[in-house]
């Protein structure tokens, strides 16, 4: 009976051991996706701002204000499509192939980085790039935080999908009264929540993973990688979006 009691305790390390190398191989692609997306986003911004793709997606145009850099027909498709990409890619989660998401996943970020080349029309490059880093930092640690802490942060998401929509509700509404005030409050509650959710969705990745490891095959799990490199990629872009408003210096800035 002590033989037994030994073997199976042996087979139950054995098991926690594969289980947490498991586990760290697939955050690890995770990650790896979503850095991939990373890269293709800001190089197809750069290369649109750098190139005369700029004409294709973009035209001077005037305002009371003055000259301004506005979207062209196909540059307010490029703004829209991406949401188009996340619709399919969340609601065919069930459907489509390995090879399929990865490619829709490669292709929404392109589209991500013609909308978001706009961003260097309106910011100094090395404001960007400064923000970027900074971004970068913040969600590493707080991605970290969220995977080794021992606190359940499940009752957060409710809490931050809420706040999502309300960020919305409010960032529509100032389109039509352009305050400033409202859009410090928008800034300073985008940052908060995507903050919270980078820590959320980084521990429900973790558990969701513990929880399917026995159950679903390496085909699945690599597909199930490629639509949580979505949700941390959509998480570092919002976050760093709403810090480059507090951290980046326009470029009709004199300062």
């Amino acid at each position: 009976m002590a033989f037994q009691y030994d073997y199976n305790a042996s087979d139950s390390r054995q098991n926690f051991a594969a289980m947490d190398a498991g586990l760290r191989a697939y955050m690890l692609r995770v990650y790896n996706w979503m850095a991939v997306a990373l890269v293709v986003t800001g190089g197809v911004a750069l290369a649109v701002v750098n190139t005369s793709l700029r004409d294709v997606f973009f035209h001077v145009v005037s305002s009371q204000s003055g000259w301004m850099i506005a979207p062209t027909v196909l540059g307010y498709v490029a703004i829209f499509a991406p949401l188009l990409f996340v619709m399919v890619l969340s609601f065919g989660v069930n459907r489509l192939s390995r090879s399929t998401a990865q490619i829709l996943f490669l292709a929404f970020s392109a589209v991500m980085g013609i909308s978001m080349a706009s961003l260097f029309f309106a910011y100094t490059g090395t404001s960007i790039a400064r923000t970027f880093f900074i971004t970068a930092a913040l969600y590493a640690s707080v991605s970290l935080w969220g995977y080794v802490t021992n606190r359940s942060l499940t009752g957060m998401g409710s809490f931050l999908f809420m706040g999502m929509v309300g960020l919305l509700i409010a960032m529509i509404v100032n389109m039509f009264f352009h305050s400033g005030m409202v859009d410090l409050l928008v800034s300073c509650a985008g940052v908060l929540i995507f903050t919270g959710f980078t820590a959320y969705d980084t521990q429900r990745i973790k558990f969701s993973y513990q929880q399917q490891y026995a159950y679903v095959g390496p085909e699945m799990l690599a597909k199930n990688s490629i639509y949580d490199a979505l949700s941390m990629y959509l998480n570092f872009v919002n976050l760093f979006q709403f810090l480059l408003q507090f951290l980046g210096v326009r470029n009709d800035s004199r300062s």
